[in-house]
């Protein structure tokens, strides 16, 4: 037979040949390896062929080691043995360790939290990590795993996925309605209980945007507060403070709880951003990882995730 084949055969077929040297037996290897006796003669048949060395001496319905098949066994099986180490290692590693998941504060406080505790109810052996911030690159550093950001699904190096888009509409208390009737009409829309948010992510909307997107004459807007968090403007609409900008799928649970209302029901805007699920590319993958991933995919599928038709909002 030819030899000297220098190229390295595929992880089965050297699996298959260790099962059949071990229990003397396809039958044998193919219980061992839960495959069928076929697939095993098969791929020991393969690997003879790719070193051209016969590595079994087949009799009528039994099989033994050839001296060659002896040697080759002997070199592989601690190099098959540390490849098992090592994936019981890294599978260990990561059963200790927390599914980190980073996101907005917006998004962590308003969105994932209220759904947290259902999701940990049912999955008591997961750990979650949860890191709030408005910092992109703090929520796509290497010590998390997934990341919720808002975006147009293009990041360098990672994979995106939709989890919702961005509709965005006036919210206040029901308490502020019935004192402030007028905020129901744009006609009469008052100029002076705007609440909003000071952030360094300038391309996030604001109330000049909104109202300049719907076509409102409204030019300057006297803000009786500004917070640096989005939880916390929502918090004093809650509280009757003033009009707020809401968006939708962060306050839609408050709407249904009665703690806000929509004091113009027509007007939304919906802007061509989304908010994405990132993974890197080159992420290590591992069981409970996949878990939350699937889990997060799945609340975002439970709801519509848009609203109108898109605006082209300038920034």
């Amino acid at each position: 037979m030819k030899t000297g084949n220098t190229s390295l055969p595929p992880l089965d077929y050297l699996l298959a040949f260790e099962a059949a040297a071990e229990t003397q037996s396809f039958v044998g290897a193919s219980k061992m390896l839960n495959i069928s006796e076929t697939a095993i003669s098969r791929k020991v048949r393969l690997l003879e062929l790719h070193y051209g060395i016969s590595l079994f001496v087949r009799g009528h319905r039994s099989i033994t080691l050839s001296s060659q098949g002896i040697s080759f066994l002997a070199r592989i099986q601690p190099a098959l043995q540390d490849l098992r180490d090592a994936s019981r290692l890294i599978v260990a590693e990561h059963q200790h360790n927390p599914v980190t998941v980073a996101a907005t504060n917006s998004v962590a406080t308003l969105w994932l939290m209220p759904r947290l505790n259902q999701f940990t109810r049912k999955n008591k052996h997961l750990k979650i990590m949860m890191v709030a911030s408005d910092n992109d690159d703090e929520c796509l550093s290497e010590t998390v795993d997934l990341a919720i950001l808002r975006g147009s699904g293009h990041w360098p190096g990672f994979q995106a996925q939709l989890l919702f888009g961005e509709t965005i509409f006036p919210i206040c208390s029901p308490a502020y309605l019935e004192a402030n009737p007028e905020a129901a009409d744009l006609a009469t829309f008052p100029s002076h209980d705007f609440l909003e948010v000071s952030s360094k992510h300038t391309e996030w909307m604001n109330w000049q945007v909104w109202l300049n997107t719907i076509g409102s004459p409204i030019a300057d807007l006297e803000r009786s507060a500004l917070f640096n968090t989005y939880p916390m403007m929502v918090q004093a609409a809650v509280d009757g403070l003033g009009i707020g900008l809401g968006w939708r799928h962060l306050v839609d649970p408050l709407i249904a709880q009665g703690k806000l209302v929509k004091p113009i029901k027509d007007q939304n805007v919906r802007t061509d951003q989304g908010y994405y699920l990132l993974r890197a590319d080159q992420a290590v993958d591992f069981e409970e990882c996949q878990i939350v991933e699937n889990w997060l995919l799945s609340i975002s599928e439970n709801r519509s995730r848009y609203e109108g038709f898109p605006t082209n909002s300038p920034k």
